[in-house]
């Protein structure tokens, strides 16, 4: 596996992407849909970024929002940190016992991207980062000791786990992927990935999706972002009194469009809940071998489900898959996005709540292979009862989710009032 460039220098790398190597792909911008919204609904308050630092030309909500609609960035290398704080309790380890049995083929393997990247849910992280084009990308995230790489490279996703030598694989058919960006967004996402999006743009465009008739959208002066001058978008939920969501602030590369730092503060104020930026980036094109992989010797590979369950000496899968896992792609969840088959929306906006059934009666399950999990787990939540019927709520700093003894499931970026007015509805 090839190393990434040095991020010992402080410089940043401003190399402007050269014409000729750019092409607008649909599936790095923001659908079109949000532009009409933000031009013709929203009402956007024409505040102007004509204060802060650096001096930066004069630019209006709708423009910063076109501007990073068009944004057609292609190639890019750098170093992103995340910081999650949603309040979970502390549950000694037994969080990463669930996620990781609960890996998108049930394998199980550490190097399966659907249970590594859950641990972006929480505390500070560090990603190294590449794009060259919509068929190669690269994401590291980088621990004390070890280090996991998840690389899509043409019709390869390989996720390797260095700290346990452990090797996942599955086949995408680059064909069948290319195309508009409504296309790529019923495509993609079965694997996991489409549960941890990785840059500040990722979380965006999830964000500006979210825009309606409810929302403020202004330019909140200038700011410096990995040396690069940028423009601060400041999106407020309005008249939307059951959201947890308080000010989502996205600060956007004056010259390229592209996002580059991300910054969630909930409703009930405090840290910020989530707050996603670059440290360093490069729009130069990454270089050559970055997106190689070859499993280490002795390494033990598991296939994806889809791939076939088969593989030559090479350690490759004989079948293809079909996707490209949703997080490489602008379909990833706000927080995690995704959600159960056969999930559906109640209401809108700031307001909206998934919902599904998970056909298991009793609510919380009451046993383990480890114990009593069900009184374990509802002892981090709150009994509720409405004309529902009876459940439990579980509670962060953002993301609520109500689980009803018939087995229903209510969760959104809504407070726990509204989950259970929402579970009254439904019944």
């Amino acid at each position: 596996m090839a190393p990434y460039e040095s991020d010992g220098s402080r410089d940043v790398e401003e190399t402007d992407v050269p014409h000729s190597r750019r092409r607008k792909a649909a599936r790095y911008a923001v659908p079109a849909a949000v532009v009409g919204v933000a031009a013709a609904t929203i009402g956007l308050v024409p505040a102007l970024a004509d204060s802060g630092d650096p001096d930066l030309p004069k630019i209006t909500a709708q423009q910063l929002v076109q501007k990073i609609a068009e944004s057609d960035v292609e190639q890019l290398s750098g170093t992103v940190r995340i910081n999650t704080d949603l309040g979970l309790p502390d549950l000694g380890g037994l969080e990463s016992g669930l996620t990781s049995g609960a890996a998108g083929d049930g394998s199980g393997s550490s190097a399966d991207p659907s249970a590594k990247l859950t641990e972006l849910a929480s505390g500070t992280h560090t990603l190294r980062v590449a794009a060259d084009g919509p068929d190669r990308q690269k994401v590291s995230v980088i621990e004390s000791a070890a280090e996991y790489s998840l690389i899509h490279n043409g019709e390869d996703v390989w996720g390797y786990d260095s700290k346990s030598d452990a090797v996942y694989h599955e086949t995408a058919d680059t064909a069948e992927t290319a195309g508009t960006a409504a296309q790529d967004g019923a495509r993609h996402g079965r694997q996991g990935l489409g549960q941890a999006p990785a840059t500040p743009k990722d979380f965006a465009e999830q964000a500006l999706k979210a825009v309606d008739d409810t929302t403020s959208v202004t330019v909140d002066g200038t700011a410096q972002v990995a040396g690069r001058d940028a423009y601060k978008l400041v999106v407020k939920p309005q008249h939307a009194s059951g959201t947890t969501v308080g000010v989502i602030s996205v600060a956007v590369d004056a010259k390229t469009g592209l996002p580059l730092k991300f910054t969630l503060t909930p409703a009930s104020g405090g840290a910020a809940v989530l707050d996603v930026g670059f440290t360093r980036i490069s729009f130069a094109e990454p270089a050559a071998g970055t997106f190689d992989f070859t499993p280490p010797k002795g390494a033990k590979i598991t296939e994806g489900k889809d791939a076939g369950g088969a593989k030559g000496a090479d350690g490759k899968a004989r079948e293809h898959s079909g996707d490209v896992p949703q997080g490489f792609g602008p379909g990833a969840g706000l927080l995690g996005g995704g959600g159960a088959d056969g999930a559906k929306v109640l209401g809108k906006g700031w307001n909206s709540i998934a919902t599904y059934d998970t056909g298991q009666k009793g609510g919380i399950p009451s046993s383990s292979a480890g114990g009593d999990l069900g009184g374990f787990l509802g002892s981090f939540g709150d009994k509720v009862s409405g004309t529902f019927g009876k459940g439990t709520v579980f509670s962060t700093r953002l993301i609520n989710a109500l689980i009803t003894d018939d087995g229903k499931v209510y969760v959104g970026a809504v407070t726990k009032d509204a989950l259970v007015k929402a579970a009254d509805a439904a019944h």
